[in-house]
């Protein structure tokens, strides 16, 4: 069987301007996932339109179309899907905006997906070779046990800069009210976890040193957590990842996790207004001192990158300046501003629907950056104007050295200029790499800075040894190897049943 799977191109990635890195950071690892479950004899291809350009009529015709669609990309899947209709292909639609409104997306396939995929996926593809599909296949039993390797052989990994990308969970334990997250996973469980030998094992095909774990929340669970830092220890990786203010707080995980190679978090502060948070059941935020997240990070040799919403009930004109002006005095290495945006499923959606504030169904401007409802503290045009002066502001060379100046050591100040300064000021630069393919040549050069992290700064209370060669390159394989005789010990504790439940 011929299999093509897609990632349609958000609007902007597609510009004939310039992309930002943004869309070249990681590869379509949910299609790499699902094509670990069919059989090698299959003739399987992942195309990417954020890094390639994709004309259906230039190539020849699949078995079998599966499209992966986010709502600001659903014109593009539902156009690629048509067009694959009328030749008579048989298409599969699934991802986040298939979920929450599969009616829709019905109209565009002979089968669409709702929920995860890992039990109705090969669910599916058992029918499709006996000729007996359904229309919809709907996720109800949720474990990553028996989980196929990743056919990482179909990424073009010079294409991104971050190739090394890893999801070793799925969901989040919290149920905030503008995440798809509670949508996604309805009828199962919402958060559930690799054993930990197997995720483990994953990371060890992973060339490098450098890993991004796209988890929505790595810390989520505490037990899982501790074991995957503790089997991870010593094998010489910087890594990246996201997690919540209350994981930051917790006494002891984020010192593991430092000492596993954890060098930057992406936090999601969302809003400096208090008020925000209990309307948005942000609860693992309430009560928690943000300025306490930022020091504890940064005494530990952690980066920062912060996210903020604006547009909620609660915020008013100077929630842009103020937000800005905080991030900036606290010494946040980088920021990512959002408008808050009713996604459909999603409770704040149904919220704002029945208040009858949304403006339209443009799904393509439902992408954070465009306001598509009527906010109640300030108008829509102040709310767009405020979050590109806001993204303007944190960004301005003045402001990036003041944030630099926040940080006690000089060598830690070049640091932060550096990497802020290089991720939002050479745009220009990124554009050339993302078209000449040669974006994986930058790699090194953020495994450098991300290594150059982790170093304790004054009244910290990081241990020398989560120091030990952050920067010696040398040691990368050496350490693996010792990782690797550490996972044994590791594994054969668990199987005298000290480990980690498999996954919930």
């Amino acid at each position: 069987m011929r299999v093509l799977m897609i990632l349609p191109a958000l609007t902007e990635a597609t510009s004939p301007l310039f992309r930002p890195i943004k869309y070249s950071l990681f590869p379509p690892l949910g299609l790499a996932t699902l094509a670990g479950y069919l059989p090698g004899d299959d003739e399987v291809r992942i195309v990417d339109e954020h890094v390639e350009r994709f004309d259906p009529a230039l190539a020849d015709l699949p078995d079998l179309v599966v499209i992966q669609v986010y709502i600001t990309s659903a014109r593009r899947s539902y156009e690629l899907a048509d067009w694959y209709r009328a030749r008579g292909v048989f298409v599969a639609l699934g991802g986040l905006h298939v979920t929450s409104l599969p009616d829709e997306a019905a109209a565009h396939a002979d089968s669409v997906f709702c929920g995860p995929g890992e039990d109705t996926w090969p669910a599916f593809l058992a029918d499709l070779r006996q000729g007996t599909t359904a229309k919809r296949y709907t996720s109800k039993q949720r474990t990553l046990a028996g989980l196929p390797p990743i056919r990482r052989d179909l990424i073009k990994r010079h294409r991104y800069l971050v190739p090394n990308s890893i999801v070793v969970s799925r969901g989040c334990p919290h149920h905030c009210d503008f995440c798809y997250k509670d949508a996604f996973f309805e009828g199962g469980k919402s958060f559930y976890t690799q054993a930990v030998d197997d995720a483990l094992a994953e990371i060890d095909r992973l060339p490098g040193r450098h890993l991004y774990f796209l988890d929505d929340h790595l810390f989520g669970n505490a037990r899982f957590a501790t074991e995957l830092f503790e089997g991870m220890r010593g094998a010489g990786r910087v890594w990246q990842a996201a997690g919540t203010v209350d994981s930051i707080l917790r006494p002891g995980l984020l010192e593991r996790a430092v000492d596993a190679g954890l060098r930057s978090l992406f936090v999601g502060f969302e809003t400096i207004n208090a008020g925000n948070l209990a309307e948005q059941r942000k609860r693992q935020n309430v009560g928690r001192d943000y300025g306490q997240v930022v020091r504890r990070l940064r005494d530990a040799g952690v980066m920062v990158n912060a996210s903020f919403v604006f547009g909620m009930d609660s915020d008013g004109p100077d929630v842009f300046d103020r937000t800005v002006d905080w991030a900036v005095r606290q010494g946040i290495e980088t920021a990512t501003f959002h408008i808050m945006t009713p996604y459909p499923g999603t409770g704040l959606f149904r919220r704002i629907e029945a208040e009858g504030r949304i403006v339209h169904r443009d799904w393509e401007l439902y992408d954070t950056r465009h306001v598509v409802h009527e906010p109640r503290g300030m108008t829509a045009r102040q709310l767009e104007d405020g979050y590109w002066r806001a993204y303007k502001d944190f960004y301005r060379w003045s402001n990036l050295w003041r944030g630099a100046s926040a940080k006690p050591r000089p060598g830690d100040r070049l640091r932060h200029l550096a990497y802020a300064g290089g991720w939002k000021k050479f745009e220009r630069v990124w554009d050339v790499l993302i078209r000449s393919g040669q974006v994986l040549h930058a790699l090194p050069l953020l495994e450098t800075a991300l290594s150059s992290f982790g170093t304790r700064s004054p009244g910290g209370t990081m241990r020398g040894d989560l120091l030990e060669g952050a920067v010696d390159d040398r040691r990368g394989a050496g350490d693996r190897d010792h990782g690797r005789g550490r996972r044994a010990e590791l594994a054969a504790g668990r199987r005298r049943g000290a480990g980690v439940e498999p996954h919930g």
